[in-house]
């Protein structure tokens, strides 16, 4: 049956197509009219068709009936086609316009009108695919401009969104992770070429999915009770991502089933994380993580990562088997490799605390020791406005409010607690702060000791005066977290308790040089850190 509704979908497609170009005038076959000579391009997919033409695009549901989609009905396409719209109005109002009904008769379709429907589609506007972050990461033109931005909008538009409850019940969350697995173990059986290894390596990925998942269990149900589950995308890789006006464009999220979009805020997190990664970025991958985990604070959601991220690689393995291409079954064994490595890294995570008077440089270094080492960030400037609810440019109207002890103490217990939560996950945290005391410096060295992590120092130093000219710089622009000036140094270099290499593992970093000659200096140091090998997925 299904066979049959796909034959018949095919050839209305044919049909739509030959009409349009036999006459892209008239308006009664296209929406609107197109120039004479205009062609209809086709793009499908295992559960779409996508007609473009000039400025717009029909976007059809294949009648499929997979596991985890089924548009196998008239009345479902209907349905499914209003909920893409819904959705997708949320993040690309301008892109989504209508559904319209397939009007007229196979052989003579026609988009909207009047007379008995044949099918639906999404009406659409284009866009320039060679803005698509998976086309600007293929040809090496997705940078850190991009990413910092794509984490300013996802962090927006996960604030919109309110809590849904209902959804993410952990158990529910498991049956998706391990449905997907068993279909992507059926799908490999069925191709040539895949060795009984292969699969053996879905099953052990079968079995850390279920083992990682009941230690998390706790902490998703927790976070599910406190709002963290949200109606999120739900498909958040590159190729649903496009630079749109100058701004990051979320489309295509998923519409055909509600458990899958509603999700933690991690899960669409892990799923940019994951995809960076398999575009072989890992730099702007752990600048993307560290990036939206500033932004929007849930450094609480670190120990689900990896897990999020193995089930978003595989569910993208699974979809490269449903397609076609000679390359479907590499990409498919590329993907679940980084699964693989992700559920496995080849390096422990480990605790850098990089200290520094203000001006010292310290927050330039630890965001270079991000993307060297792969890393997240969590900066003190930042965290303690956020404890005060304030953003992090935003000026105190009464700094003694924010910038006292006790303020100081819940600042540091906040750094601590975000540390613990990435060493939890699996993930090497850079804690970026003043840290004036040996005591404070001591409670990171015993977080990382209780989490069986290494932690280091990076005690950053510059010239007085090139600090002070960095903080007047610095304070001039007002667009940086920190609001120390000149009073707030000289009170830093009275109570200065300089790092001790007796404390523990210590590195000195001169920053008193070009930003390129730094830059250099924390690649040479982010090398001595590692090692020869690597930290986390490279």
């Amino acid at each position: 049956m299904l066979t049959e509704l796909l034959r018949r979908h095919d050839e209305l497609v044919d049909a739509l197509t030959r009409a349009v170009e036999l006459d892209p005038s008239l308006a009664s076959v296209w929406p609107v009219p197109l120039p004479q000579g205009s062609r209809v391009e086709r793009v499908q997919t295992h559960i779409s068709t996508v007609l473009l033409a000039g400025g717009h695009a029909l976007k059809l549901k294949r009648p499929v009936q997979w596991p985890f989609a089924d548009f196998s009905t008239l009345d479902r396409r209907e349905r499914f086609c209003r909920e893409e719209l819904r959705i997708n109005r949320r993040t690309a109002p301008g892109l989504y316009l209508d559904v319209l009904p397939i009007t007229g008769t196979p052989g003579a379709p026609r988009v909207g009108g009047a007379g008995p429907v044949i099918d639906w589609g999404v009406w659409m506007r284009r866009f320039d695919e060679a803005a698509l972050f998976d086309h600007l990461a293929r040809e090496g033109h997705l940078t850190e401009q991009h990413v910092v931005a794509l984490a300013a909008t996802v962090v927006a538009f996960q604030a919109a969104q309110a809590p849904s409850p209902r959804y993410g019940d952990p158990g529910e969350v498991l049956r998706w992770a391990q449905d997907n697995l068993a279909e992507l173990r059926a799908l490999c059986s069925r191709r040539p070429g895949w060795s009984v290894a292969s699969v053996q390596g879905l099953d052990m990925l079968d079995d850390w999915t279920s083992t990682r998942h009941a230690q998390l269990a706790t902490l998703v149900q927790r976070r599910r009770v406190e709002g963290a589950v949200i109606e999120g995308h739900g498909d958040l890789h590159l190729a649903n991502i496009a630079w749109h006006e100058g701004a990051p464009l979320l489309f295509d999220a998923i519409e055909f089933e509600p458990s899958l979009r509603h999700a933690d805020r991690m899960s669409d997190l892990a799923f940019v994380f994951m995809d960076l990664l398999d575009h072989g970025l890992p730099r702007l991958a752990w600048r993307w993580l560290s990036g939206v985990l500033e932004q929007g604070g849930d450094y609480d959601g670190l120990p689900l990562l990896r897990w999020f991220a193995v089930y978003r690689a595989l569910v993208r393995a699974k979809v490269a088997l449903l397609g076609e291409g000679s390359q479907a079954d590499a990409v498919a064994r590329r993907r679940i490799a980084l699964a693989q490595a992700l559920a496995w890294p080849s390096a422990p995570a480990r605790l850098v605390v990089v200290c520094g008077l203000s001006g010292s440089g310290k927050s330039t270094v630890a965001l270079g020791l991000v993307e060297a080492l792969g890393a997240v960030r969590v900066r003190s400037d930042v965290e303690r406005k956020r404890l005060h609810g304030l953003a992090p440019t935003q000026r105190p109207v009464e700094p003694a409010l924010i910038y006292n002890a006790a303020s100081t103490e819940l600042t540091y217990a906040r750094l601590g607690a975000a540390a613990c939560a990435a060493l939890a996950g699996g993930v090497s945290v850079i804690v970026d702060a003043v840290f004036n005391r040996r005591d404070e410096r001591d409670a990171m060295r015993r977080i990382a000791a209780e989490s069986g992590a290494d932690c280091v120092v990076v005690d950053c130093r510059a010239g007085e005066a090139t600090m002070r000219a960095r903080i007047e710089r610095r304070l001039a622009a007002g667009t940086d977290a920190s609001d120390a000036d000149a009073a707030v140094l000289a009170m830093q270099q009275r109570s200065r308790e300089v790092p001790d290499p007796r404390e523990g593992a210590t590195f000195v970093m001169d920053t008193d040089c070009a930003l390129p000659q730094c830059r250099a200096r924390v690649e040479a140091l982010a090398k001595a850190m590692a090692g020869s090998g690597t930290m986390g997925v490279r």
